[in-house]
């Protein structure tokens, strides 16, 4: 299976991107994850919000699972989310993790999506939810092999 963490914009101020690839990297014992960036659109409201899942879409294959992480989406804890991912790498396809932009999803990749995931109660910058994702795909990963990266 082949997994993807695919997001709207970039990391400005350096912040986050240094986490994000410690996890990437991390999930390399297990799985290769390939990060995907697409351009914020210039333009506000639902316009930017459909330029940016067209370009979203416009990166995913026509099997590809696809997983949208939102604010309103069903919420797990990190165990839950590892049960979910264990099926969805038992199904064999390829999975797709998406983050919108600073507006959240647009209805054209809303539609796409298999599941809508919410990260948390809390409202999170996207750039911020893009290493909360890297970190929970590896902690997933972790607690699929037994191994003591998650402590209860």
């Amino acid at each position: 299976m082949k997994l993807r963490l695919l997001s709207v914009g970039r990391d400005r101020s350096g912040l986050f991107e240094p986490a994000v690839r410690e996890y990437a990297g991390r999930l390399g014992h297990y799985t290769k994850l390939e990060l995907v960036e697409v351009p914020e659109s210039k333009r506000e409201g639902e316009l930017g919000r459909e330029e940016e899942a067209k370009a979203l879409l416009g990166k995913l294959s026509a099997r590809e699972r696809v997983w949208i992480l939102d604010e309103h989406g069903l919420e797990l804890d990190s165990r839950g989310f590892a049960q979910l991912l264990q099926k969805a790498l038992n199904d064999g396809r390829d999975l797709a993790l998406c983050i919108g932009g600073a507006s959240g999803h647009g209805e054209p990749l809303r539609k796409r999506a298999e599941k809508s995931l919410s990260l948390s109660k809390l409202t999170l910058p996207h750039r911020l939810a893009r290493v909360v994702a890297a970190e929970q795909l590896y902690r997933a990963f972790t607690l699929l092999r037994g191994e003591p990266y998650h402590r209860d």
